[in-house]
C-alpha cells in the first residue's frame, strides 16, 4: 500500500505540472517528503520547482541534501551547480561543475555550466577550455558556440570570434548574425 500511495501522489504531481499547477505540484511534494523524506526524485522535483520560482534558498537546502544522498551522480552535482550559481556563489558552483564533469566527462551541460560560471569569474582562458569541451561534445548546439565567441570578443581575440560566426552561419544563421550584432563584426561570406 506504501509504494501504490507513493506513485500515486506522483503521478498526481506530474500531471498538476503538466496542467500548469505547480504551487499544487509543489505542495504534494512538500506533502510527500514529509513521508519519504530522503527520496531523491521528490528532492530533485522540488529543488526544481523551487529554483524555477526563484525561491533559490530554499532549492539550496533540497540540492545540497540531494549531493549527500547522491555523491556520485554527475547530474545530481551538475544541478547543484546551477543552484549554486543562482544563488551568486560561483566559486562553490565552479566545484560542482567541475565535480559533475570528473564524474561524467561527457556531460556537455556542466562543461557548458562550468564555462558559464568562468565567464562570470572574469576567467576567460579557463572558460574558453571548457566551452571547447563543451562545443566537442554538442558540436551542433549554438549555446555553446555563442559564449565562446563572446569569450573570444572580451579577450580581444576578434579572429576566433570570426571563425565562430563563420561556423555557426552553416547551422545557425539566426545566432550568427545576433553575433554579429552583439559584437560589431561584420562577418563577410567565406571565399569559396
Amino acid at each position: 500500500m506504501n509504494r501504490l500511495t507513493y506513485e500515486w501522489s506522483k503521478w498526481k504531481a506530474i500531471t498538476l505540472l503538466v496542467i500548469g499547477r505547480r504551487a499544487g505540484a509543489l505542495t504534494l511534494f512538500n506533502s510527500m517528503l514529509e513521508r519519504w523524506p530522503d527520496d531523491t526524485y521528490l528532492l530533485s522535483s522540488r529543488t526544481n520547482l523551487l529554483a524555477q520560482d526563484g525561491r533559490v534558498d530554499e532549492a539550496l537546502v533540497d540540492s545540497t541534501r540531494l549531493t549527500a544522498l547522491q555523491a556520485n551522480n554527475p547530474r545530481t552535482w551538475f544541478n547543484h551547480g546551477f543552484v549554486l550559481e543562482a544563488a551568486g556563489r560561483l566559486d562553490d558552483a565552479l566545484d560542482a561543475f567541475v565535480r559533475s564533469t570528473e564524474l561524467s566527462p561527457k556531460l556537455d551541460r556542466a562543461w557548458y555550466g562550468m564555462g558559464l560560471v568562468l565567464i562570470r569569474l572574469q576567467r576567460y582562458d579557463e572558460a574558453v577550455a571548457a566551452l571547447k569541451r563543451n562545443t566537442e561534445l554538442q558540436p551542433m548546439s549554438p549555446y555553446g558556440w555563442y559564449q565562446l565567441a563572446r569569450v573570444h570578443v572580451d579577450r580581444k581575440d576578434t579572429d576566433a570570434a570570426v571563425k565562430i560566426i563563420r561556423h555557426l552561419r552553416g547551422f545557425e544563421p539566426k545566432v550568427a548574425a545576433q553575433l554579429e550584432r552583439e559584437t560589431g563584426l561584420l562577418v563577410g561570406k567565406p571565399a569559396s
